[in-house]
């Protein structure tokens, strides 16, 4: 079985320790009760490198990378760093970036999958626009119709970019489209994601959820959502893949859901899009 990171972040070299570094303080002590400052979020350089070298290190395999476009210009350049960090490394998978002012979502769709990319991400509270934004709605078509995926950061009590709602809106929507709802649908939202997203597009991952909600809520969260549904997703540089591994190991889980989350259940995922 190949264990796969289903949520990983790399950087160019350039710009790795500023992007790693205005990450971190976009989420210090966020979450009231679970205070964490900037420098203990960041466990990792953001490289291509250390990913493969912590991960390896913990036993898996296989990575999701991608990386967000804060602006429309950098789209094509994020999409062509992501493209080449998977041909040089066997180990990863690629997903695109898209910007909702970027002039012609086809046009750099087609490009995006014909560098061998699979899906796109977005995160919508830095990005700072809505999921559920109309002048996204054709990228989404799109996507289904490419048999592409979306992967979206999901909820975050602070904005209404990306509340739970508004992945359930697309997906009802896009039944065509699969979509990724990353930190269990609902990052500091996580009732809301449990209630809303349990559909048959939707797929979540693990990343950025233990160490916020400790084992109980891990454990109700593979309780509520479909088990073919589940990935396992570090959201390095911010976590160690390792200690992101250990921790579903801590969860008590039968063999076999072990199986699926840690590797089977993306594996599958890619297969049927």
């Amino acid at each position: 079985m190949n264990i796969i990171d289903a949520h990983a972040h790399i950087f160019p070299a350039k710009i790795a320790q500023a992007a790693v570094e205005a990450t971190a303080e976009f989420y210090e002590n966020a979450i009231p009760g679970h205070p964490m400052s900037k420098e203990s979020m960041i466990h990792h350089d953001g490289m291509a490198e250390e990913l493969l070298t912590a991960g390896k290190a913990g036993g898996i395999d296989k990575f999701l990378v991608f990386s967000t476009a804060t602006t429309p210009r950098q789209v094509e350049s994020v999409n062509n760093f992501i493209a080449a960090q998977c041909e040089a490394h066997p180990e990863f998978i690629g997903a695109g970036t898209m910007h909702i002012d970027y002039p012609d979502f086809e046009k750099e769709i087609d490009r995006a999958k014909a560098l061998g990319l699979v899906g796109i991400k977005l995160h919508p509270d830095i990005q700072r626009f809505r999921l559920d934004d109309e002048r996204l709605f054709p990228l989404y078509e799109i996507l289904g119709s490419r048999h592409m995926f979306l992967i979206a950061h999901t909820g975050d009590y602070r904005y209404e970019f990306s509340n739970p709602k508004r992945m359930e809106k697309i997906a009802k929507m896009f039944p065509q489209t699969k979509f990724i709802g990353a930190h269990f649908g609902g990052w500091s939202e996580w009732d809301v994601a449990r209630d809303l997203l349990v559909l048959d597009n939707v797929y979540v991952d693990t990343s950025s959820t233990y160490g916020f909600t400790g084992p109980e809520a891990m454990k109700q969260a593979f309780g509520t959502f479909d088990p073919t549904h589940i990935f396992f997703g570090s959201d390095y540089p911010m976590w160690d893949p390792e200690t992101e591994l250990k921790s579903i190991y801590e969860l008590g889980l039968t063999d076999e859901q072990l199986e699926d989350v840690l590797g089977r259940n993306f594996e599958r995922f890619l297969q049927e899009l």
